[in-house]
C-alpha cells in the first residue's frame, strides 16, 4: 500500500480506530492476509490446457449454465453440474457432457443457504480434489424477486441478494483454497440491470447484481498474486434463461425490440454464446484480465437509450 503501509498494518489501524466494542474482522477464509494459504501451504501450478481440469458451475442443469458446461466439456473439463430441484435436467446435462467426451457429477444445493453451498464444495473436493474453474450462475425463478420498489417484499429482496452476492461470497471463499495458479472464477451478471432503473420490477435483482459486480472487483485484487482471475460476464437478453420465466407478453416485447435492432446483431443471445465467452477467458492467454465486467450481448450495451434504434442503425 502507499507509503509502505502493509495490509496487516492497515487492518490493525482499522481495529484500533473502532474504539470499544466489536472490531472489524475481514472474512478471509484462511491465513492472516489477503492471500490465504492453500491447505498444504504451496501454490499449485495448474496446466490449463490439460484434460484433467475441473469446473463447478452453479445453475448448470439448464440455460446459460448448461451452455457453459457443454462448452468446457468439449475441451475435456470435468464438470460438477449443480441443480436445486430439477435432478432430471441435471442428469440430462451430465449425459450431454459425456457425449462431448468428458465426464462429471451432479451436485444438489439451495444457494440461498450458505451451509448447503459449503456442503456442495465438500462433495466437489471429495470427487475432484482440486478445482480450476468456478462459475456462479444460479438464480431463482423470476416470481421470487420480480417486483417494483414499492411492492417488493423483504423476502423477495433477501432472495435476490442471498442468491447473488451472498452465494458468490460463500462460493468464492470455498473455491479459492481448491485452486492453484491459473484458476478462473466467474460471476454471471446483468450489468444493464445493475446500473439503470427503468425496469422497475428488477430492483431486487439489479441491486443484488450491483453488489455481485463489486465483489468481483474485491476478490480479483485478493487473489491476483495467486494467479487466479475473477471476472463477471454480462450476457444480454438470452434465450433459455430468466427471459423465459417472464410473462409471455414481456418476452414478446423484449424479443421484438432486440431483433428490430436494439441488439445490432439482430438476435438474442444463446447459452452457447455465453459458453464460448467463458471458455475464451479460461485460456492461458486471458490470464492478464481480471476484475472486469465483460459484456457479451451482441452490441446491445453500445446503443444510446436516448435515441430510437431506427435512427442509430440508419
Amino acid at each position: 500500500m502507499a507509503g509502505g503501509l502493509t495490509t496487516a498494518g492497515f487492518r490493525r489501524m482499522v481495529a484500533a480506530s473502532s474504539g470499544p466494542g466489536p472490531k472489524l474482522r475481514p472474512g478471509f477464509p484462511r491465513g492472516d492476509g489477503p492471500f490465504p494459504d492453500t491447505p498444504d501451504g504451496v501454490l499449485r501450478e495448474v496446466d490449463m490446457a490439460h484434460n484433467s481440469r475441473h469446473a463447478l458451475i452453479t445453475g448448470s442443469s439448464r440455460g446459460i449454465g448448461r451452455g457453459i458446461a457443454l462448452k468446457l466439456a468439449e475441451s475435456g473439463v470435468r464438470v460438477a453440474i449443480h441443480y436445486y430441484q430439477n435432478e432430471a435436467a441435471a442428469l440430462d446435462t451430465l449425459a450431454q457432457v459425456r457425449k462431448c467426451g468428458s465426464d462429471g457429477l451432479i451436485v444438489q444445493a439451495d444457494v440461498l443457504q450458505p451451509d448447503q453451498i459449503t456442503r456442495m464444495f465438500r462433495t466437489v473436493k471429495e470427487q475432484f480434489g482440486t478445482l480450476d474453474i468456478f462459475v456462479s450462475n444460479a438464480r431463482p425463478e423470476a416470481p421470487a424477486f420480480f417486483s417494483p420498489p414499492m411492492d417488493i417484499t423483504l423476502q423477495q429482496w433477501d432472495t435476490a441478494f442471498d442468491s447473488q452476492a451472498k452465494a458468490f461470497l460463500v462460493g468464492a471463499r470455498e473455491a479459492i483454497p481448491l485452486m492453484g495458479t491459473g484458476g478462473r472464477i466467474f460471476a454471471i451478471t446483468y450489468a444493464e440491470g445493475s446500473r439503470t432503473g427503468g425496469l422497475q420490477p428488477w430492483v431486487g435483482m439489479g441491486s443484488a447484481k450491483a453488489a455481485l459486480e463489486s465483489l468481483v472487483r474485491y476478490f480479483a485484487v485478493t487473489v491476483a498474486r495467486r494467479g487466479i482471475t475473477v471476472n463477471a460476464i454480462s450476457p444480454g437478453w438470452t434465450e433459455d434463461s430468466v427471459l423465459n420465466t417472464l410473462p409471455e407478453e414481456v418476452q414478446k416485447l423484449i424479443r421484438g425490440w432486440h431483433t428490430r435492432g436494439w441488439t445490432p446483431m439482430g438476435r438474442l443471445g444463446t447459452p452457447e454464446d455465453i459458453g464460448n465467452v467463458v471458455a475464451l477467458f479460461c485460456s492461458a492467454d486471458a490470464g492478464w484480465i481480471t476484475g472486469q465486467v465483460i459484456y457479451a450481448d451482441g452490441g446491445a450495451s453500445l446503443m444510446n437509450p436516448e435515441i430510437p434504434s431506427e435512427i442509430q442503425l440508419a
